[in-house]
């Protein structure tokens, strides 16, 4: 059946498209998409409580903000395709269902349009509500993985740059080797080492008052850097750090070499540890980013089909006129 149709129902280029209604709607989409998203960060539903047990909690949060973003795009689709429907010209001598085939086609477009302008919005708005904690958790990611591998070999390089959130350096790990005997070392060296360390006591006593020399500290710390990247100690240089602590504290050299082997272990279990945490929040920042991504698509899916719908009932009141 081939319909026929007035001059008063074409636009001006000959087509079935309302192009003027249809920007009006996207004008109006993209403004109230803009006013709530914005109502939305003032209501808080961008902040997520750094303080356990302070605020809402992160999960609490991400469904305020899943849900205020679903009702957001919706209530202004919705809007958007409305004036759409109402706004555009009238189609006489067109069957109903041509009429809401195109009033529903008027409706996706404008929502369409209104979606490709407000893009650089959305990205803008939706990365600071819910990409705060992703952003984070690489930031955790990239500092831990970064951490994982020891610089430089001078004293004072930083053999992690963020363990358990505190700054340590390798200065630390040197220095503790240097300390003077503690109870629990000179209990397990037994009553027959008791002679020894006393004699290796009255030997080190000078070399306690001044401390480890400013040459000895960077070669055990460049030796230490060295076994962390190959991942384990040489025998010889085990050795020598061992003889190194013996003549610059109280220990005897079976007692600084068990010391070494304590800070060493010491060192590789706060970076497996540093690892392990960089592993779980680059999962924990993959998993964020997915969840995200599709709620944003079932969100943009919703307010299409309303911006139709609307724009079927606001055309339907406009023939009504």
């Amino acid at each position: 059946m081939v319909i026929t149709t007035t001059e008063t129902g074409r636009n001006n280029n000959g087509s079935a498209v309302s192009w003027s209604a249809i920007f009006s709607g996207s004008a109006a989409t993209a403004a109230l998409s803009l006013i709530l998203l914005v109502l939305g960060s003032g209501l808080g539903l961008s902040v997520i409580s750094p303080w356990a047990d302070s605020g809402a909690s992160a999960t609490a949060i991400g469904w305020y903000t899943i849900i205020w973003v679903l009702v957001s795009s919706i209530i202004a689709a919705g809007l958007g395709g409305y004036l759409t429907g109402r706004l555009r010209v009238k189609w006489p001598e067109v069957m109903e269902d041509e009429v809401f085939f195109r009033d529903t086609a008027h409706g996706f477009l404008s929502w369409a349009v209104a979606s490709l302008v407000t893009a650089a919005l959305w990205t803008a708005v939706i990365g600071s509500m819910i990409g705060g904690a992703i952003q984070a958790g690489a930031t955790v990611t990239a500092a831990a993985t970064t951490s994982a591998v020891a610089g430089a070999a001078a004293a004072g390089t930083k053999l992690t740059e963020s363990i358990s959130g505190e700054d340590m350096s390798i200065d630390y790990f040197v220095d503790s080797l240097f300390r003077k005997v503690s109870n629990t070392e000179t209990a397990d060296t037994g009553a027959g080492d008791k002679a020894a360390g006393s004699k290796k006591a009255d030997n080190a006593d000078a070399s306690n008052k001044e401390g480890k020399s400013d040459q000895v500290g960077p070669e055990v710390a460049r030796i230490f850097v060295n076994a962390i990247q190959s991942g384990s100690f040489r025998s010889e240089d085990l050795r020598y750090v061992s003889k190194i602590i013996a003549q610059n504290t109280d220990l005897t050299q079976e007692q600084a070499q068990k010391r070494v082997e304590v800070t060493f272990a010491r060192i590789q279990s706060e970076l497996a540890e540093a690892e392990q945490a960089a592993k779980e929040a680059a999962d924990e920042a993959r998993k964020a980013s997915s969840y995200t991504a599709l709620w944003l698509f079932i969100s943009l899916l919703s307010s299409a089909f309303v911006a139709s719908i609307a724009a079927v009932w606001g055309g339907r009141q406009r023939d009504a006129v």
